[in-house]
This record gives C-alpha cells, structure tokens and sequence, in this order.
C-alpha cells in the first residue's frame, strides 16, 4: 500500500461539482492500493500517519503530529499511485487492486484513521472522477510504502 501525505493549510474533494469531502489545516492522504495488500499494510500506515511529526511546533521546529495540532485529515483513493512505468510510454496500473479488495482496505484505513485521531476523517468518493483541491503548507509531501517501511 502506498500513500503521499500533504501537509495542507487546506483541502477538499469534489465530485460532479459537489463537495464530499473538505478539511482546513492537516493531511491530505492519497492512498494507492496493490492486489497483496492486507490490513497489516493497513494498521502500519495508520499508526505511522497520525503519529509523525510534521507540524511546526512554537519554535517553528516540526515536532508535532496531527493529533497534537487538532488537524483534519482528508483520505483519497488513489490505484494512479501503483502505476508501472517500465514500458512505453502508457503506465500500466496491473498492481493496482480490483476494487473488491480495494474498497474494504479503503474503508479499513479510514476507519483505524478515524479511531487513532479520535474522530471522524473526511473521504473522497471511491472510484469516482475527483476534483482534488489543495493548497499544500511548507510544501510538505511525504511518500511511504508499506511493503518498503524505510
């Protein structure tokens, strides 16, 4: 499982000009989901996610995480994320799972989100055409992979 986390001043979602999902200051999580992925791939990025400490503290030194900051956080499906680029010039998404196994690891890691922040996170709209609208603070922008936990 991959995800590019954004510091962001603000975000939102939308889909067909409605906006589903829309947070102010926090993280912006894309998230890209492959066909081995398991809830342990699901657990580590919640806990490493909602534990960093990216935000500025009073000294302007990045020693709080998202929690200590009362941060929103905005989860996006993303199978784009698991793109091959070896050959062509037309990416392959073959990693990328199905949205059978996609759709529960979505709602597994908005859920253990959810349940380390202590409240509820905003979401995209899985599968859906998306309208992703940020304004990214520092820029911050960090990429992990659960099957490459550097």
């Amino acid at each position: 499982m991959r995800v590019v986390i954004q510091r962001v001043s603000e975000a939102k979602v939308q889909v067909d000009d409605l906006v589903v999902g829309e947070i102010n200051h926090g993280l912006l999580v894309l998230q890209g989901i492959e066909h081995d992925d398991t809830t342990e791939d699901v657990e580590w990025l919640a806990q490493k996610i909602t534990s960093m400490r990216i935000f500025g503290d009073e000294d302007g030194k990045m020693n709080r995480d998202i929690k200590e900051v009362n941060g929103g956080v905005l989860l996006v499906s993303q199978f784009t994320l698991h793109a091959s680029t070896k050959k062509g010039n037309r990416p392959s998404f073959i990693n990328a799972a199905r949205p059978e196994l996609a759709i529960p690891l979505y709602r597994a890691l908005s859920e253990r989100l959810t349940d380390y922040m202590g409240a509820q996170i905003q979401l995209g709209k899985f599968g859906a055409m998306m309208k992703v609208h940020l304004v990214n603070d520092g820029p911050v922008t960090i990429f992990m992979d659960s099957k490459n936990r550097e």
